[in-house]
This record gives structure tokens, C-alpha cells and sequence, in this order.
């Protein structure tokens, strides 16, 4: 954990900053951590702000997030993008906001693995290339470095210091909470829609807000709030599943790409996920439970590769994520005064805080980020849900 910042200082440091939202109203619905950061960078550059949620702060998918963070990208824009989080995940944290844990992230291939264990070693290789920490193991060096791990499977690793993790509904909690100390309004249990032309928020009674802008975060539900005014975006939710387990773990977090699983120290002993459904899920009907033999099935993979662990299923869950057909997210300005953040394949929550600064700057003028430019697709593009975590991230 670093700093030891509070809320009210997170406030306090809109004061260093110019007031280049002063006089713009802005409505952001979604109150998940991409949603809180888009309002807590707007406010504290003197924007007005209301943050909507249909529900509570993080009550989707933020809340039920990994909490993972790393930098461990070949593509050159993605690793920018995760070391800006990386970095302001650490200056934001403190014993008063949200615990922000350095932890080495780890991701490996087994022996018999050729096509994984190639990748692994050209995606080091690439990210080396770009400045990115990432250094390859092998086996011994990898049991060495980490003796919780068993290694004698293991074909090739790699390893990248720049990583943490955190809690997700915390680090969402406190962004909100400091959108607020900001000078931004906070609205829960509020459900809106949205119009255009002008842009505008519509509450259940009817009563309407015109705004100079309108920013759709509301994870799952984005699509439908745009469609009910005839904007289409490329984005499908779908299904993954987590669990949390006892045990004493105190590093790596762990990637198994051929174990198709993660890990990552707990407060309450070892998180773990993946459970991937490749199939599109109704975000107001899907399962929150996990699967029946989901839990039992991943311990098991989990106990191959952290022998050590104690493992008693402490609780399971699913929750949902968004894909669109390139694997890269959807975030800018899909018209005049509208503006979107989805389809970050389970790489949302360790993306929000450098993406939320950066949706924040292009709202206030600035130039917004080419490559995920919402309008690249038409909206009608017919595409397969493929894996969030894998390998090919990195492509």
C-alpha cells in the first residue's frame, strides 16, 4: 500500500488544477469505477457534475471485479494506458481512501504448450522493445523467485513488477466520494435515460436535464440506454465467474494461460476466476451466482499451481463483462455531446483510472484516444465473444 491520502484530499487537489469545466454541466450514468473517475476528473476541473446509478455506487460489475492491475501489454498504447493507471492507482491510494497492493503479476505456459509458450516468450520480447519491466523465466528461476508457485510444469514465464491489486469497490467508493467532495452531485437510486439533440438525462417521472454533455459508463446496460435513442454500438456482455478462497498467499498474482485461470492474493486467503461464458448475457436477467461445480472445478486448477493453499471455497460469484469486435474498448465521442466507455473485455476496472482522466479530457476539449474511437464500428457488426484474459491480449 502507498500514501497516506484521504478522501478529502483527493478534493483538496482540484486546486492545482485549471478550471477548464467551469460552466459545463455534465451527466455521467454509471457509478462504477470508470463512471466515478469520469466524475471526479470533470468536477475537480470545475465542471458541474451529477453522477447517475440506477442502482448503488458499484453495485455492477465494478463490485465484482478482480481487482488485478498491470501493465503487462506488447501493444504500445495498451501498456501507456496500464502504467497510467498503474501510476495513479498508487497516488490516489492510502490507509484513508483504498489499499492499492504492489504485487508482481506473473503469466506462464506449460510444458506441451508450444503455440502459449511462444507467445509468451515473443510478447516478452515485444515489451522489452517498448520499455515495458517484463522479464522471462524459465522453470527453476520462476520456483526460485517464487517458491508458492509449482514450477515443474511450467514451459516458459514471464514476470512484470509494475502490477498491484486493490479492491475494486473501495477504489470506486472513494473516487465517487471524492467526484463529491469535488463539487460533483451524486444520485443513486436513480434510474435515467438519456436523449440527444440536445443532450439530456430523463428521470422516471419524467422530468428532464439538459446538459452540454452526457457520458454513458453504465458497463452492461450502455447499449441499451444508446439504442433507446438509435445510436448502436459493437458491445456484447458476457458471463465470467470468480471465487474467493482461505488460504495463505502472499504472491504472485498468476496468470495459467493454459490453465485458462488467474489468481491473486486475498485479504480473505486467494482470489481466483475466469469461467468464461463465450455466449451474450442479459445484464437485468443473468445468473449472479456461480455455476454449479464452477467453484470445485477451479479449486482444483488452483491447487495444481499453488500446491500449498488450504482452498476452502469461502464464496462464488458471477458478473459480467463487455466485448466488441476488435478486443479493443469503445470510449469517446459517439456524437455532439454524447460520449461512451465499454467493451474492455474484463480490463475495465484496471484501465479506469488513466481512461477515465483520458474520456474527462476529451469532454473538456482535448483529442480523445484515436484507436478507441467509439465510431470505428457501425454498430451492426456481427462478431464472437472471445476470452478476456489470453494470451492474444497483447497482440
Amino acid at each position: 500500500m502507498t500514501g497516506d491520502r484521504d478522501v478529502a484530499d483527493l478534493a483538496v487537489g482540484a486546486d492545482a488544477f485549471t478550471e477548464r469545466g467551469a460552466g459545463l454541466e455534465v451527466a455521467v450514468v454509471g457509478a462504477g469505477a470508470l463512471g466515478a473517475t469520469v466524475a471526479y476528473d470533470l468536477a475537480r476541473e470545475g465542471a458541474d457534475v451529477t453522477l447517475y446509478d440506477r442502482e448503488t455506487v458499484a453495485a455492477g460489475s465494478s463490485g465484482r471485479a478482480a481487482g488485478v492491475c498491470y501493465d503487462a501489454f506488447a501493444d504500445p498504447l495498451d501498456a501507456e494506458v496500464g502504467s497510467e493507471a498503474i501510476e495513479r492507482f498508487r497516488a490516489l491510494s492510502g490507509d484513508e481512501t483504498f489499499p492499492f497492493v504492489e504485487c508482481p503479476y506473473v503469466w506462464l505456459a506449460r510444458e506441451g504448450d508450444a503455440e502459449r509458450a511462444n507467445a509468451v516468450r515473443e510478447q516478452v520480447e515485444r515489451m522489452q522493445a517498448e520499455g515495458v519491466v517484463a522479464i522471462e523465466l524459465d522453470a527453476d528461476a520462476l520456483g526460485e523467485r517464487f517458491p508458492s508457485l509449482r514450477t515443474d510444469d511450467v514451459a516458459v514465464a514471464a514476470v512484470a513488477g509494475a502490477a498491484g491489486y486493490t479492491d475494486p469497490a473501495q477504489y470506486t467508493a472513494c473516487l465517487a466520494a471524492a467526484a463529491t467532495g469535488a463539487g460533483a452531485t451524486l444520485e443513486t437510486e436513480t434510474p435515467v435515460s438519456i436523449r440527444t439533440d440536445p443532450p439530456r438525462v430523463v428521470l422516471e417521472n419524467g422530468a428532464a436535464r439538459e446538459v452540454d454533455a452526457v457520458v454513458v459508463a453504465a458497463g452492461a446496460h450502455t447499449r441499451q440506454l444508446l439504442a433507446d435513442v438509435g445510436v448502436e454500438i459493437a458491445m456484447k456482455p458476457y458471463r465470467v465467474q470468480a471465487l474467493v478462497a482461505s488460504g495463505e498467499f502472499a504472491e504472485p498474482m498468476c496468470y495459467d494461460a493454459t490453465g485458462d485461470f488467474y489468481l491473486r492474493p486475498h485479504p480473505d486467503g486467494i482470489l481466483a476466476g475466469n469461467g468464461t461464458e463465450l455466449r451474450e448475457a442479459n445484464p437485468d436477467a443473468y445468473d449472479r451466482e456461480a455455476n454449479p461445480g464452477f467453484a470445485d472445478d477451479l479449486r482444483g486448477r488452483v491447487r495444481h499451481r499453488a500446491p500449498g493453499l488450504e482452498c476452502s471455497i469461502d464464496r462464488a460469484w458471477a458478473g459480467l463483462c463487455t466485448a466488441t469486435p476488435d478486443r479493443d474498448p469503445l470510449v469517446g465521442r459517439l456524437q455532439a455531446g454524447l460520449y461512451v466507455a465499454t467493451g474492455f473485455h474484463g480490463h475495465g476496472f484496471m484501465r479506469a483510472p488513466a481512461i477515465g482522466n483520458r474520456l474527462a479530457d476529451q469532454v473538456l476539449g482535448g483529442d480523445g484516444i484515436d484507436a478507441f474511437d467509439p465510431t470505428r464500428f457501425d454498430g451492426d457488426e456481427a462478431f464472437a465473444i472471445v476470452e478476456g484474459m489470453t494470451l492474444e491480449e497483447s497482440d
